[in-house]
């Protein structure tokens, strides 16, 4: 039997987001014709950084590549989960000892999955931790907080990934995740062109 976890942050109004910025707020508008024999919808209007989602280089390079060119089977993969605990910083010395390999993709679990509103002070990757992950020849990489840095100058975490064409996650739910490896199905929008694309993020496991 396969037990399933969503991963995903719910899209909602009054959801946390980026430094509790009200623009970053999504804003929903509903548009009711069911009394006069017509149809119910429902406009939104949100950040495509909000909650769950992935990054994609234009995010932070003039030049960069945008999501026109991305595989999304590239995020039907195997994963491992790293349980960070109480750590702030996620730098080179704590994922030395996680034993990295090629390959791999990793989601980073922090204090953030606990949260229930933003946390000022979140965990992220510092740039020697990012950096490893280039030397590890990591795939890809996924956090629970809503940036994977925090106040970085010139944003060097993100840089850094970039470059090395690791794909990054950001804003994922694993509170209910153990360490280990699962199967991940994160299906993103089909949008061309834009810096980022919200997910809708599974993991599976046997039981």
């Amino acid at each position: 039997m396969m037990k399933y976890y969503d991963i995903s942050l719910p899209i909602q109004p009054g959801m946390m987001v980026y430094k509790n910025k009200p623009e970053k707020q999504p804003a929903f508008e509903t548009h009711d014709q069911l009394a006069k024999g017509g149809s119910f919808e429902t406009t939104i209007k949100f950040n495509l950084h909000t909650g769950t989602h992935i990054d994609f280089p234009k995010h932070m390079q003039t030049n960069g590549a945008t999501s026109t060119h991305f595989n999304p089977e590239q995020l039907i993969t195997k994963v491992r989960v790293i349980d960070c605990g109480k750590a702030l910083v996620i730098d080179a010395k704590l994922l030395k000892q996680q034993r990295l390999k090629a390959n791999e993709f990793i989601l980073l679990k922090t204090l953030s999955s606990e949260a229930n509103q933003f946390l000022p002070d979140f965990p992220y990757l510092s740039a020697d931790g990012a950096a490893f992950c280039v030397q590890s020849k990591i795939i890809g990489i996924g956090i629970d907080s809503l940036g994977i840095e925090r106040n970085q100058e010139d944003h060097l975490t993100h840089h850094v990934l970039m470059n090395a064409k690791i794909m990054i996650l950001e804003g994922l739910r694993l509170k209910e995740v153990s360490a280990g490896y699962y199967q991940m199905i994160a299906l993103p929008l089909s949008i061309p062109n834009v810096d980022a694309l919200p997910l809708r993020a599974l993991l599976v496991r046997e039981k």
